[in-house]
């Protein structure tokens, strides 16, 4: 099977368009019914819109083309993002948006023995591995998932099989890959390849998913200010392909600090960022850079909610980020957060774990709500002027004599101490 892998510093709309032709072609067959399967737009930087609708152009004249962004448990795809994402060309009614509760087919089961081997006896459960029904629709005869591989709080490299079983995946597995991350440690998996929730994707893929006209198409990228550019571009099948992604990512994604940082700013783009559950990549993507003691700022002008979904929304509300020895006990005690242990797992990444302070300074929460799930709170027009984002460059800057360390987008990559960080990765 012919191979797609492409690295240079700004690879053009031209050069993907020549590569997916001649990566199509030596399928040496014709396709009539097609399923794409993009993430959604807080994953944009991935440029997955475009290449959506370079796929589109090139099979919708022969084939029917259905696309179902890979929302994993946040919100659908509003007509304004799917605009601005996948362009105008697409029409409307080929998006399918994906229900993670009851739009699934449970295929298989992967073993406690082995989840209690790769946790190193953390966690003792099996796991049912349930995907969007429509991957087993058998008049599907190709499905391409389309995805950047960046470093990622719950697998520790994210795409590849990830916007399959979490992406297209049921509650089951989002809830037990979410806590197995959760519980072996965001310091212990991010950034690295072979963590225990890749090796659960691992063995479905291997496994549950070998026999379906599934491939996968992977982007490495780089933004600068506001120009987003693609650095890596791969399409087929192997597990190869990933893991030179993975390469390219740890090389181009990742941001090794000599000293730790005291006061970190995070500004989140109130088009991408309306929840905590999204926002809280400025807590994951930082907490390896943080000095103990230290302080994060959120600037957070579109956040509104705490969860993608009410019942999760409500969950957090409930019980706060509150570290995880009290999550841990809680999942035990509680049966409303043990039966839903993805929010549980959110409520673990999203704590300090009382080492630094988190303040939000949120568009639309109150300070009452901030608070209430243990986050200190500051007005969104006092962050603003203090701070102000738009004076601000990537990294050092100083005010009010202050040194600050900036970043405009969580989503980009992974800061860490090099002190903390891997030895190996």
């Amino acid at each position: 099977m012919k191979e797609v892998n492409i690295v240079g510093e700004d690879i053009t709309r031209r050069e993907i368009e020549e590569a997916l032709s001649s990566w199509l072609d030596g399928f040496q067959r014709k396709f009539d019914k097609v399923l794409l399967l993009p993430p959604d737009y807080t994953r944009s930087l991935s440029q997955a819109g475009l290449i959506t609708q370079i796929l589109y152009e090139r099979l919708s004249p022969g084939a029917q083309v259905d696309i179902m962004p890979a929302l994993g448990t946040h919100v659908p795809v509003s007509d304004e993002e799917r605009l601005k994402m996948f362009g105008p060309a697409i029409p409307k009614e080929r998006f399918i948006a994906h229900d993670w509760r009851d739009d699934i087919e449970r295929i298989g089961e992967i073993p406690e023995s082995y989840v209690k081997e790769i946790s190193q006896g953390q966690i003792d459960f099996a796991i049912g591995v349930e995907v969007n029904k429509r991957l087993f629709d058998k008049s599907y005869d190709l499905i391409i998932s389309i995805g950047q591989v960046v470093p990622h709080e719950v697998v520790g490299m994210a795409n590849y099989t990830k916007n399959i079983l979490v992406g297209c995946g049921g509650k089951e597995i989002i809830d037990k890959s979410h806590f197995l991350g959760a519980v072996y440690g965001l310091e212990n998996l991010m950034g690295k390849d072979y963590s225990p929730v890749r090796k659960v994707f691992d063995y479905a893929e291997a496994n549950f998913l070998c026999d379906i006209p599934l491939q996968y198409i992977l982007t490495v990228t780089t933004t600068d200010e506001d120009e987003t550019k693609i650095r890596g571009f791969w399409a087929g099948r192997r597990r190869e392909l990933f893991e030179e992604a993975v390469r390219l990512s740890q090389e181009l994604n990742f941001m090794l600090l000599d000293k730790p940082l005291e006061r970190v700013v995070v500004y989140l783009d109130p088009e991408h960022y309306k929840s905590t559950w999204l926002g809280n990549k400025a807590i994951y993507r930082t907490r390896m850079a943080i000095a103990d003691d230290g302080e994060l700022i959120i600037i957070a002008p579109g956040v509104k909610q705490f969860g993608e979904d009410m019942a999760i929304d409500a969950l957090i509300r409930k019980y706060g980020y509150s570290g995880t020895p009290r999550i841990l006990e809680l999942v035990k005690k509680d049966k409303d957060l043990g039966d839903n242990l993805s929010a549980a797992a959110h409520l673990i990444h999203g704590s300090s774990e009382e080492r630094f302070q988190s303040t939000y300074a949120p568009g639309y929460l109150t300070r009452e709500e901030i608070e209430g799930v243990n986050f200190n709170y500051m007005a969104l027009s006092e962050a603003l002027d203090m701070y102000k984002p738009e004076t601000l460059h990537e990294g050092y800057n100083t005010v009010e004599g202050k040194e600050v360390f900036f970043i405009g987008n969580p989503g980009k990559g992974l800061w860490a101490l090099r002190s903390r960080f891997f030895n190996e990765v």
